[in-house]
């Protein structure tokens, strides 16, 4: 029995890594699902590799007009919403000395102004007994080096999903994060440092965990499947890591 017959969901950061992933099994699983992503180009490899109802809107979840956009064409197309994924985030790292108001509001404008602003556009389009799942982080609970803003905005987006979660409790919609520990996904790519310090941080991350290595884009997308679905119908307003024990020791 497929989790999500007919349930449609948009998933933001979909283009690649824990998006791409979720949105697999989420059509494995009968959703109609909108990809977004800020690359039309990533977004048409990514389609490639699916199979199923749905549809890809070119958005960049910084700037409103597109939060905007990507809600609309969601709702013309299939109808309300049933789960809301923001998953997009950025996670360059900087140095408390190097911080710059340009640095924080690169990050904070993507993930923390983008999924509030995406909430907000679709809130009057969730059918109610719907769900908001986020994409959060461990980092916010550890306190990594050189990741100062990313940190903050990590825990600025878990504070909003507790409001969330209490504002929307008349219309019966569960709001839920997951905070992954180090995943195997392109975000380190996309960090600007060399090929070698990425291969440390890896090196380092693995040592710190429990389990040894680093985690699976599948492996996230499995919790949201599950978050999604009525299996978690009494799951609401947590934050859980997925990890492999590295945020409990």
């Amino acid at each position: 029995m497929n989790k999500l017959e007919n349930k449609v969901a948009v998933i933001t950061g979909a283009n690649s890594g824990i998006g791409l992933a979720t949105a697999k099994l989420f059509l494995k699983n009968g959703a109609k699902v909108v990809l977004s992503g800020r690359r039309e180009s990533a977004l048409a490899v990514a389609t490639k590799e699916l199979q199923g109802n749905f549809i890809t809107v070119v958005a960049d979840v910084s700037k409103d007009e597109d939060n905007k956009n990507l809600i609309q064409t969601a709702v013309t197309t299939y109808g309300n919403i049933d789960i809301l994924f923001l998953n997009a985030g950025i996670a360059p790292p900087t140095p408390t000395t190097d911080i710059s108001a340009e640095h924080y509001y690169q990050i904070f404008d993507i993930n923390v102004k983008g999924p509030m602003i995406a909430v907000k556009e679709a809130l009057p389009h969730l059918n109610n007994g719907g769900t908001i799942l986020f994409t959060s982080s461990i980092v916010h609970q550890k306190g990594f080096e050189n990741m100062a803003v990313y940190s903050a905005s990590k825990g600025a987006l878990r504070a909003y999903t507790r409001v969330l979660t209490n504002e929307v409790k008349s219309r019966n919609i569960r709001v839920n994060s997951i905070a992954p520990g180090p995943i195997a996904t392109p975000i380190y790519d996309k960090m600007g440092l060399p090929t070698e310090v990425v291969e440390e941080m890896g090196k380092g991350f693995a040592a710190m965990n429990p389990m040894g290595r680093f985690g699976t884009s599948e492996e996230i997308a499995n919790t949201a499947l599950f978050l999604a679905s009525d299996d978690a119908s009494y799951i609401n307003g947590i934050e859980i890591e997925v990890d492999g024990g590295m945020s409990q020791i």
